[in-house]
Formats: C-alpha cells, sequence, structure tokens
C-alpha cells in the first residue's frame, strides 16, 4: 500500500503536453522514468498511476527505508483535477497530509522552486478544484516557476502556451530539480527541502 500520492497537475492530451500549465505533470513523468514505471490508466478513477519506490538515493531506490510512492496525472482539465486527486487519495487509503501537488506557478520566475505545506491557492484553477473537492488545502505544495507573461499577454494564454525553443533547457532543468525536491520531501521532510531547495 503507499504512504504518499504525487500528483502532476496538467491537461490531458498531446496538444497541451509541453505547455507551462503541463510542468507538473513533466515532473511525475520524470520520477516514473527514473523508478522505471509504467503507468496505468484507471477509467473510474480518470487518473494515470504509476507506482515507485522512494529512499534516501532517490526513486527507484533499493534496500531499507523505502517509501512505497503512488504517482499521479489527472485525466481532466486542469479546473476539474480535485475530481481524479480525490478518487486516487480515497482508493489509496491516504489523508491529504500525505499528498504532494506538482503545479506551474506565476509568482515564480522560470527555473526557481519553492516547496511548502499548506496555503493559499494563488489564483490556480488547478488548486482551486483540489481545495473544493478534499474541503481543504493541507497538503504539501512543489510550486515550479513559469514566469509571468510580458506587455499584454494573457495569463491563460501565457500558461497554455508551449515552452519556447530557447527556454529547453531551463524547463528540462526545472523539472529534474522538482523531481529531486520531491525524492527528498518523501525521504526526509519538509524542512530538510526548503533548505536545499526553496530559492
Amino acid at each position: 500500500m503507499a504512504k504518499w500520492l504525487v500528483v502532476g497537475l496538467g491537461n490531458p492530451g498531446q496538444s497541451y503536453a509541453d505547455n507551462r500549465h503541463n510542468i507538473g505533470a513533466m515532473v511525475v513523468a520524470e520520477l516514473a522514468r527514473r523508478g522505471r514505471a509504467n503507468w496505468r490508466t484507471h477509467r473510474l478513477l480518470r487518473a494515470d498511476l504509476a507506482h515507485v519506490l522512494v529512499g534516501p538515493t532517490g526513486t527507484g531506490a533499493v534496500g531499507p527505508d523505502l517509501e512505497r510512492v503512488e504517482l499521479a496525472r489527472p485525466r481532466s482539465y486542469m479546473n476539474e483535477s480535485g475530481g481524479p486527486v480525490k478518487a486516487v487519495l480515497g482508493q489509496a487509503k491516504l489523508r491529504p497530509s500525505h499528498l504532494v501537488v506538482v503545479h506551474d506557478e506565476l509568482d515564480l520566475a522560470l527555473g526557481q522552486l519553492r516547496v511548502k505545506f499548506g496555503g493559499g491557492d494563488n489564483g490556480h484553477n488547478g488548486l482551486k478544484s483540489i481545495r473544493a473537492r478534499l474541503g481543504q488545502g493541507d497538503y504539501y505544495r512543489v510550486r515550479c516557476g513559469v514566469d509571468r507573461p510580458t506587455g499584454r499577454q494573457d495569463v491563460v494564454d501565457w500558461v497554455l502556451s508551449d515552452f519556447g525553443r530557447a527556454q529547453g533547457e531551463a524547463r528540462d532543468e526545472l523539472v529534474a530539480l522538482a523531481a529531486d525536491a520531491v525524492e527528498v520531501l518523501i525521504s526526509q521532510g519538509l524542512e530538510a527541502t526548503q533548505q536545499r531547495f526553496n530559492s
């Protein structure tokens, strides 16, 4: 039985795959890759799921002190993320205090990262939906900076646009960094994670 649920927020479908809004889904995909895990689609839960083991040496570790972790990518649109998150939490028999949500953050520059427990939703529709369905916001968040648009570009258009070619390296570095942060959060706790990763 899993001890943690790590959810990567995004929109389903190939057309959204490289959107800024999908950075959370990219991070859980990286964790699945590290753990050599296969994704399974659960139609009733409306999510893709994968199991990995996380230990002091990272995802896919062997030996003692391993945590069994369920990775999830909701198969709903961002503003309906709460339904699949609640369903998977229930299926795994986990409390929100063992939920980690990885998501894009406009108030952080591209490449910056913050990890915290609880707090507001800061206008993020995925977080709003999770709060509405769970009735609370007391879970861990890994906030991945995607920056704000410049000039008059609409925020929605910005987060639903792809990372530019020049931003590809920064995107990949952020995905790897966020995956590292999830591993440390699960294996060492919030304080150690914040000291190491909160930029």
